[in-house]
């Protein structure tokens, strides 16, 4: 499978950080934690600011600009999702084993989010009719794990796992469009049951297009068990 390009290197490998430097992440962190609740609208150096208790001045001094911190906090969000849905499937066998660890990875930071929110979400719904740099880090970071899921997708089919005739793009929209279904109905109507209407809709994908070689699937018991 094709990596997901990391905005930075892991944590354990990195120096210590200089003084400045251990700044810009706390601030980093403070932003994406009220975008996530906010938007990356809602962002603005004032609010920073006070939320760290600091000047506008220094937090202006680390980024020059409300854009250059929005796509910083879009930066820091992809390299957040791709350690913890990304990487961590890759420990799975190759093919249907690893497509399904993708997807389970995906619906335990999704069961999360449906409380604190969704940066690529919401942010296409700010963003989607606007031009710039922070639409185009957004799309990037989008079209990066997309991509990589249609990978997955592919490899399943090449180890036999799934038909030969398997549409990987139209499978990897179907996928996609679970989680969006997931975020509207479950952040928006409240419906309980939706985690595990998710997952049962997934083994159901799966099942269309596996092919007579492919194991069959163990059933889960419950939604909370898959997004333990």
């Amino acid at each position: 499978m094709t990596s997901i390009p990391s905005a930075r290197r892991s944590r354990a490998s990195e120096k210590p950080l200089q003084k400045g430097q251990q700044t810009k992440v706390a601030i980093i962190d403070a932003a994406l934690g009220l975008a996530t609740q906010m938007g990356l609208e809602g962002l603005s150096i004032g609010a920073l600011a006070e939320v760290m208790q600091m000047s506008k001045s220094g937090v202006f001094a680390h980024f020059g600009s409300r854009e250059e911190l929005q796509i910083s906090v879009v930066n820091e969000y992809h390299t957040r999702f791709e350690q913890e849905v990304f990487y961590p499937a890759l420990h799975a066998p190759r093919g249907l084993p690893r497509l399904r660890a993708l997807f389970s990875n995906w619906m335990k930071r999704t069961s999360v989010e449906i409380d604190s929110g969704c940066i690529y979400i919401s942010g296409a719904i700010e963003f989607e009719d606007r031009v710039g740099p922070v639409r185009d880090a957004l799309m990037h970071s989008v079209n990066t794990w997309l991509t990589a899921m249609r990978r997955a997708i592919d490899i399943a089919i090449e180890e036999g796992h799934l038909r030969p005739d398997t549409d990987s793009t139209q499978m990897g929209f179907e996928i996609h469009a679970l989680i969006l279904a997931l975020h509207y109905e479950a952040r928006f109507l409240y419906r309980p049951e939706t985690l595990q209407r998710a997952v049962t809709a997934f083994d159901r994908i799966i099942e269309r297009n596996s092919s007579t070689a492919a194991a069959p699937r163990p059933r889960r018991k419950s939604a909370e068990r898959a997004a333990a």
